[in-house]
């Protein structure tokens, strides 16, 4: 049953993980043929790259700690958890609409979206992208890329909403 569970949520996460680049595609066009400026091209390789790492070790992690430790429950408080994380991460994209993307794309003299989740907090969806990298992995007790990645991400983010503070200075 566990494993169905895992697979389940892997599959959930990686076809979300897809359908939100094509999303961000699609706004992309938006955004440019409206003016926008792409910021912080330089990082924007790991932005892409450490999820589909996170997944892959996340993969691996969870066989080898079923094959060698047989761990086989889960966390259901933070599935849970997990799950409400997921209500808040598509707030977030709703909440920005067309302005949500996986790039920095500022259109210049454009109003700051200040509604939905952005009226309570500058950068919700970092929040909530740590929160997921952190959380799904303990769900199935992979603490090694729970801890890996929850690093390797704020390295990333540092860059990251540097870039994007200068961005939204930006007119």
């Amino acid at each position: 049953m566990n494993n169905y569970v895992f697979i389940l949520i892997i599959s959930y996460v990686t076809a979300q993980r897809i359908s939100e680049l094509f999303i961000s595609r699609r706004n992309e066009k938006f955004l440019k043929e409206n003016g926008a400026v792409e910021h912080g091209k330089s990082h924007y390789k790991y932005i892409i790259v450490l999820p589909v790492f996170f997944i892959a070790s996340l993969i691996a992690e969870y066989i080898i700690m079923h094959e060698y430790k047989s761990v086989t429950h889960f966390n259901y408080f933070l599935l849970i958890l997990f799950l409400i994380i997921q209500i808040l991460r598509f707030y977030t994209i709703y909440s920005l609409g067309k302005y949500w993307n996986t790039k920095i794309l500022r259109i210049p003299g454009a109003p700051l979206v200040k509604n939905g989740a952005y009226r309570y907090m500058k950068h919700p969806n970092y929040m909530i992208v740590a929160a997921e990298i952190l959380v799904l992995p303990l769900i199935f007790n992979c603490y090694i890329t729970a801890l890996v990645f929850s690093f390797l991400n704020l390295l990333v983010l540092s860059v990251r909403i540097r870039a994007e503070n200068f961005a939204l200075r930006q007119e």
